[in-house]
């Protein structure tokens, strides 16, 4: 009997240290409102597998190391110049072809707690950007020439051609403050649309975020003419990448913790109704649409059986998230072990088309967005120091 009573004793004290945290040392001490919510997972059965089994990101060129801190988005202007790149320190930088030029800003508290830093890495500025802004989704009016941006502490803005300090277009919406705007397209007709990952986590508190499974994110509209802000979907997980059709009778968005793309549709008998558009085999962030009207998905990871159980089952997620163990390894073990990129595109009709991955981690460690522009994908990360260039020919 003694064996067992030892179990007995040992599960007991587990279960009152995941119930006291009395050290605060897990990833969850410093958010007493934490709640785990069970995602909203497919079955595993239908979660893709198929691979790029010669892992054909490895061939990508890094460009830029050093230069640009965290480039989630890239994007080019109606003139095909660029590109130009949101970074870390709170400023979209332009790519001249002979340097990196500040071009706009989205703080209107810059000062020199903003600097750039040296020896910096992406997580230098972390602790500042709220103060400094974090510019994420970039997208240029190709009609007026406006570029719209995504700021993660200022919501939505929008700058001229020429650049400078970008006037705020929206804050909150139905008396809600935004609190972590993310991703950002832009129709023919001048209509905005975007995402807000959540209404309870600032983006540095990303992690917490993808822990919890929060279901507050939203998808808006922003009409340029009206004013008007408008909720098109509520009680989202983690809404990320946003992305109009070729035709613009729909658009898609990532739902990043569950791993799915859904569509809105904007035009016909569906107009202003939404149905999933693809299960995806990872954890989506941007994703953009190309000539071809193809969308290019960027994955943080594939989904790995250790983080789909945590998706199912909130109380054991949060038990472990008390445990003392850091934020990063208990990240590092939802995504497999180590950063690896994984880029996905898809028909217009929501099929895989091609896959792309450094499923090791050797050149393209992470990705956040991939922009296709002449025959070579322009591949940004939110966590990594450089750009990285894909040939497509290469894939042939």
């Amino acid at each position: 009997m003694a064996f067992p009573r030892a179990v007995a004793i040992v599960s007991l004290l587990f279960a009152l240290y995941c119930g006291l945290d009395p050290f605060h040392h897990s990833p969850i001490a410093n958010f007493p409102d934490f709640e785990a919510k069970k995602v909203d997972m497919p079955p595993w059965s239908q979660v893709p597998t198929d691979q790029d089994k010669h892992n054909l990101l490895q061939n990508s060129e890094i460009k830029f190391l050093n230069e640009v801190h965290g480039p989630e988005s890239i994007v080019f202007d109606p003139l095909g110049r660029g590109p130009y790149t949101g970074v870390a320190d709170g400023t979209v930088l332009f790519w001249n072809g002979n340097s990196w030029l500040p071009f706009a800003f989205t703080s209107p508290n810059r000062s020199e707690l903003c600097n750039p830093v040296a020896n910096a890495s992406p997580f230098s500025y972390v602790k500042t950007e709220h103060i400094c802004g974090r510019p994420l989704g970039l997208r240029f009016d190709k009609k007026t020439g406006d570029l719209y941006i995504a700021d993660a502490y200022f919501g939505l803005l929008k700058v001229g051609p020429e650049g400078g300090l970008a006037e705020s277009l929206v804050t909150e919406a139905e008396g809600v403050p935004l609190r972590f705007t993310n991703d950002v397209d832009v129709d023919s007709e001048g209509n905005v649309y975007f995402t807000e990952s959540s209404v309870n986590y600032q983006r540095r508190d990303f992690l917490q975020l993808v822990f919890s499974g929060d279901d507050s994110g939203r998808v808006l509209k922003y009409n340029p003419a009206t004013k008007k802000t408008t909720v098109l979907e509520r009680n989202i997980q983690f809404p990320n990448g946003i992305s109009l059709s070729k035709d613009g009778s729909f658009f898609v968005f990532c739902e990043g913790v569950v791993g799915r793309l859904r569509k809105y549709w904007l035009k016909g008998d569906k107009a202003g109704t939404s149905e999933i558009f693809a299960i995806l085999p990872g954890y989506p962030d941007n994703v953009r649409v190309n000539e071809n009207g193809d969308f290019w998905v960027a994955l943080h990871s594939r989904r790995y059986m250790y983080a789909y159980l945590h998706g199912l089952y909130p109380k054991i997620r949060k038990a472990i998230l008390k445990l003392p163990i850091p934020a990063k390894i208990q990240y590092l073990l939802q995504i497999g072990g180590r950063p690896h990129a994984a880029i996905v595109k898809y028909s217009p009709e929501g099929k895989v088309v091609q896959i792309l991955e450094d499923s090791q981690g050797k050149v393209v460690r992470a990705v956040s967005e991939v922009e296709e522009k002449d025959g070579k994908l322009w591949i940004g990360s939110v966590l990594m120091p450089f750009i990285a260039v894909y040939n497509l020919t290469s894939t042939n």
